[in-house]
Formats: structure tokens, sequence, C-alpha cells
């Protein structure tokens, strides 16, 4: 577990000429990053070399942790997922 790391990925676009990238929660920018990895999927990323070893979407019958507010640690399968454009999404855990 020392040798790679779990990043959320922030962001998925496209840079000079058409390369893709993605950017992480803690900051680091991947090159070519894995075509069906979208925002809010969670990355492993190998540590020594920074590469990408494999991704885990975030879609209903996930496991995800709640990682802000009053039920901050709480574990759980996503259930449902709420989109409100322009504001914040509403995951429901069981």
């Amino acid at each position: 577990e020392a040798s790679y790391k779990l990043c959320r990925v922030r962001k998925v676009f496209r840079g000079l000429r058409g390369t893709p990238y993605c950017t992480t929660h803690d900051g680091r920018t991947l090159r070519y990053p894995d075509p069906e990895v979208r925002a809010n999927d969670t990355i492993r990323v190998e540590i020594p070399s920074g590469k990408m070893l494999d991704h885990v979407k975030f879609e209903a019958g996930n496991t995800a942790m709640i990682r802000g507010g009053n039920n901050m640690g709480r574990v759980g399968l996503i259930m449902h997922r709420e989109r409100h454009p322009g504001s914040f999404e509403i995951v429901h855990l069981k």
C-alpha cells in the first residue's frame, strides 16, 4: 500500500493538440488517462512513477465514503445520485 495512492479526479479535459489530461484532488495532472475516467471517479496512482494503475467509477452500486459535513466518515453503497446543475449534487447512500 505504500507504493500507490488513491486520488479523486476533479476534471478531465484536452490540452494542446488534443492531448487528454485529468487533474486530481491533490493537484496531480496525468496525461493520457483511461478514456472511461470521468470527474469524481477514483484512480490509483503509482507513487514512484506517477502513472495511473486502475480506476473505480463513481456510480450506483459502488462503495463510497462521505468526506464532508455532519456525516463525514460514513461508508455505504451509492444508491442514487441527484444532479442539480449549477449547484451541489446529492448522493444517497445505504
